[in-house]
């Protein structure tokens, strides 16, 4: 048992690492925020949002034979997607991404749900689609995961490392728009859900590569699908910088 628990504590130790690095390379996270940027990701992230647990996600949820497993991914996506009743009161989270929109000035209408996707965002999707579909269920329920992570505190530097990401970006958000407490429930529900989701796919993951004998894959699963990200997020600074000039 001792070997056990300790061999799952390095699935975790290093999947953490590459958690860490990620929080520390991505500028969307280190760099200053900035309207065009906020703008673009509220367009950018709520189709994402939507797009990623309504169908990536499940097809996950559908490759895994552990019924619990199974549940509890279909049970985070219908937080995400239909209403979310422990952390959002009862709205979906697209819908509060929708109205931190409104908050900031952006026309919800005739603005953000008009968007497309950028050129940026449909080619993560198409990654995604690779790895999460086409994968070992285990691998894809690190793809569900993994980004979650940076809004736990641990990762990277400075006011990251001590807050996590949206518990920063809440900070940031509020001083670039003067927004009040009760506009920012966004980042808020973020942070208590994203630990709450993460934290039963770190578990099973670690739980569960021990006993296919997949800790490489797995820890490679994280190192790619954040590179996904990172491309995801770099998408959506640059149109942030573009739509600024």
């Amino acid at each position: 048992m001792a070997r056990r628990a300790a061999r799952k504590r390095d699935v975790i130790e290093r999947m953490d690492e590459v958690v860490d690095d990620f929080s520390k390379r991505v500028k969307f996270l280190n760099e200053p925020i900035t309207v065009g940027r906020a703008k673009t990701f509220v367009r950018q992230h709520r189709l994402n949002t939507r797009q990623r647990n309504s169908v990536l996600k499940l097809r996950v949820a559908t490759n895994c034979p552990i019924w619990d497993v199974k549940l509890g991914i279909i049970e985070a996506c219908a937080e995400e997607i239909i209403a979310d009743n422990k952390h959002g009161g009862g709205k979906a989270h697209w819908q509060i991404l929708e109205e931190l929109g409104g908050f900031i000035g952006m026309d919800i209408k005739n603005d953000i749900r008009k968007t497309e996707p950028l050129p940026s965002t449909r080619l993560c999707w198409l990654a995604w689609e690779a790895l999460m579909s086409n994968r070992h269920w285990l691998e894809g329920l690190v793809a569900n995961t993994c980004a979650e992570r940076t809004n736990m505190p641990g990762y990277g530097t400075g006011a990251i490392r001590k807050k996590g990401w949206f518990g920063v970006e809440r900070e940031r958000w509020q001083k670039l728009f003067k927004l009040g407490e009760d506009q920012l429930d966004f980042f808020e529900l973020h942070t208590e859900a994203d630990i709450e989701h993460s934290n039963l796919g770190w578990h099973n993951v670690a739980r569960y590569a021990k006993e296919y004998g997949m800790e490489d894959q797995v820890v490679e699963a994280c190192r790619v699908n954040l590179i996904v990200w990172e491309n995801y997020l770099n998408g959506i600074a640059a149109e942030g910088d573009r739509i600024k000039r």
